[in-house]
């Protein structure tokens, strides 16, 4: 068990390392923060939580305190477990249990409950609400406070975080002059838990299912690939990443996570654990490719015919049916009379719409060309006002939300449009694949998006008899459940699974040890279907907790119900990585470095994780410019102290590299 690590000594313009940190927040996610910060980097930590439970919020078994404790309790067992295990037992831990985590109760981080949490002596806080505004005045009251306080902040509004994430890095320029820019970097970090989770919920709507991670406009894609057949070899691509659960491919299996044992995955696995896996799937880094400019999520059906939008297809068909009747009677005149194509057709026209004169002494021909025409005419009118009707109508409805169409199948049912499905919509959009939103509230934050996409949506409570089938859900590829309450995502998954035993699933649940429970009773209910049971705040607490550390997170990929981390390091100063090579500063199950940055110093980008800017050249399109990160690496380059590099790490790998540094760096 990770015991407390020495604080750094204070270095000038660095901001003070004291091992304590601060967490407030309303949700799973702070509690997770908490868990991470303390049982994985050995950190003090002090948890702020809102007092009791809303009253007019739904009924809840447990406080927010009771949760948390709860959590605290059953992650301290299982550490000590894992201790005994290994022989640690008497590594003495005095924080074990509940206590590890000072827990406070206040309504709002304010100056007075700040400064009886220790701002003054801490080293970094958390902001991890639920509310985009608490998190922002509570940033600001913080860095009022203590100039020179580490702040990573919670926020779903992206643009508004860049301007926020700016402006208190200023304060702290400002309050510590001639700081490094890196560490200036590292001051505060603005992140989404929405965009940390999507794109692992996003895949596992899809075969095959990929994790892309960004590095300096560089997209890496991990992608999993099934146990070779007999006779065949694996095609490692640029390195293995993870050695899938021996029961992944078994539907009746357990997933594996940090409690499987033998059947867990395996991160990072060196080459003679690959060799000797057998019927096991991999995760493996498969390619680097140049990452464009965000783009804006495609619509359902694409850009479309603006008539197909107006006008409906038996209208269309009617009007076509018209058009050729006039045609006919064009060629019939044509060949029953010597008039010309023009006069032929100017006059039919006329017929039709009923400005021509009775052709009285004209021959036979003409006169049942006429009539014919007349006839025609009055099929005209009420077409004319039908169309007029339905444009009205399309028009009045422009702002409406679209119902599914009658023949869509293979598509993605989508429950509930909140901040997390919000963004996962975006994602499978972008993937264009097709969507059927099932929402209750018709007010929810995602319903304008659905609607400025065009996306089948079905307003309705989906625990409610004949919703789900509104959505197609009969003919749907896969159903992602990612309401906000645990019930209702497990009803509908239930019913779901009951009208199409075969449909692939993902639910969004809370606590652990019951996504875990459901997990296996539906794969064993449902053994020919893919389950999977996701945690938002499981994904997106390490890379919050990699951002208190003060380094430089990339992004964080599942690998079943275990976690592994994209970071950038400075090499400096970590002893397990500066005057090795790359051969040498791998550890198995622990960290790999996957690129090194080539950059000076001093023209490096502080933000690995941000398009670069794009310049013109020769006056033609824009173009990125060379990255400096070098991903075919010599395994006997040797690490130098002045190389950034990129490293995959688990999260205990990742946390003790960084307690080795401050090792190293006290006995300086």
């Amino acid at each position: 068990m990770l015991g407390f690590v020495p604080p750094l000594p204070q270095q000038p313009g660095r901001p003070p390392s004291s091992g304590h940190m601060i967490v407030c927040g309303d949700d799973a996610l702070a509690r997770r923060l908490a868990v991470e910060l303390r049982f994985i980097y050995g950190e003090r930590v002090t948890l702020l939580l809102p007092p009791g439970r809303d009253a007019g919020g739904p009924e809840t078994p447990l406080t927010q305190r009771g949760r948390a404790a709860a959590l605290f309790g059953r992650m301290s067992a299982a550490m000590n477990r894992a201790g005994n295990a290994n022989g640690a037992a008497g590594s003495g831990d005095t924080n074990a249990g509940v206590e590890a985590v000072r827990i406070m109760e206040a309504p709002e981080p304010s100056d007075d409950v700040l400064e009886e949490a220790g701002i003054d002596r801490t080293a970094a806080l958390a902001l991890v609400y639920d509310d985009d505004e608490r998190n922002i005045r509570a940033a600001l009251t913080a860095r009022r406070l203590n100039p020179r306080l580490r702040l990573v902040i919670r926020l779903y509004n992206r643009k508004l975080g860049q301007h926020l994430e700016e402006l208190l890095d200023q304060a702290a320029a400002v309050a510590m002059p001639g700081i490094d820019p890196a560490l200036l970097d590292a001051s505060t970090t603005v992140l989404s838990d929405a965009d940390t989770a999507a794109p692992a919920l996003a895949a596992t709507a899809l075969t095959g299912s990929s994790k892309i991670i960004q590095a300096e406009g560089l997209l890496l894609r991990a992608a999993e690939r099934p146990p070779p057949r007999a006779g065949e070899n694996a095609d490692p691509g640029l390195c293995t990443l993870a050695l899938l659960s021996s029961t992944t491919n078994d539907p009746a299996g357990a997933e594996g996570s940090d409690s499987s044992g033998d059947e867990a995955p395996l991160l990072l696995p060196d080459e003679h654990t690959v060799a000797a896996a057998t019927g096991r799937g991999t995760v493996v880094l498969e390619a680097i490719s140049r990452a464009d400019p965000d783009r804006p999520a495609t619509r359902m059906g694409g850009r479309g015919a603006p008539l197909a939008q107006v006008f409906s297809r038996r209208l269309r068909w009617s009007a076509l049916g018209v058009a050729l009747s006039a045609l006919a009677l064009v060629i019939a005149s044509l060949l029953t009379t010597e008039d010309t194509a023009l006069h032929s057709t100017y006059l039919t026209l006329l017929d039709i719409l009923g400005m021509n004169d009775p052709a009285e002494d004209a021959p036979p021909a003409r006169q049942v060309i006429q009539i014919l025409s007349g006839v025609a005419g009055l099929l005209l009118l009420p077409l004319l006002i039908a169309g007029v009707l339905e444009a009205f109508g399309t028009l009045r409805t422009a702002s409406s939300l679209r119902r599914p169409p009658r023949g869509l199948s293979g598509h993605v049912v989508l429950l509930g449009l909140g901040k997390i499905g919000t963004r996962v919509l975006v994602r499978l959009r972008e993937l264009d694949i097709p969507v059927v939103v099932v929402e209750e509230d018709p007010d929810a934050r995602g319903i304008p998006l659905a609607r400025s996409m065009h996306v089948p949506t079905v307003i309705g409570d989906v625990t409610q008899e004949g919703v789900l089938e509104a959505a197609k859900i009969r003919r749907a590829h896969a159903l992602l459940a990612l309401t906000s309450i645990d019930t209702t995502n497990l009803e509908a998954t239930l019913y779901a699974r009951s009208v199409k035993p075969d449909l692939r699933v993902a639910l969004r649940l809370y606590d652990d040890e019951f996504a875990t429970a459901v997990y296996r009773t539906l794969r064993t209910a449902h053994p020919q279907a893919l389950t999977r049971s996701r945690s938002v705040s499981h994904l997106a607490a390490p890379a919050f907790a990699v951002a208190m550390m003060g380094r430089q997170i990339l992004g964080a990929v599942p690998v079943e119900r275990k976690v592994m981390l994209f970071a950038a390091l400075e090499v400096a100063g970590h002893p397990q990585l500066e005057g090795h090579t790359v051969e040498q500063a791998f550890r198995s199950g622990a960290w790999r470095v996957l690129a090194i940055d080539t950059t000076p110093p001093a023209d490096r980008n502080p933000d690995l994780a941000a398009l670069p800017p794009y310049a013109p050249e020769g006056g033609g399109d824009t173009v990125p410019p060379p990255s400096g990160l070098v991903w075919d690496l010599h395994p006997g380059y040797v690490l130098r102290a002045q190389d950034r590099v990129v490293i995959a790490a688990t999260r205990r790998g990742l946390a003790e590299l960084l307690r080795r540094q401050r090792s190293a760096a006290s006995r300086r």
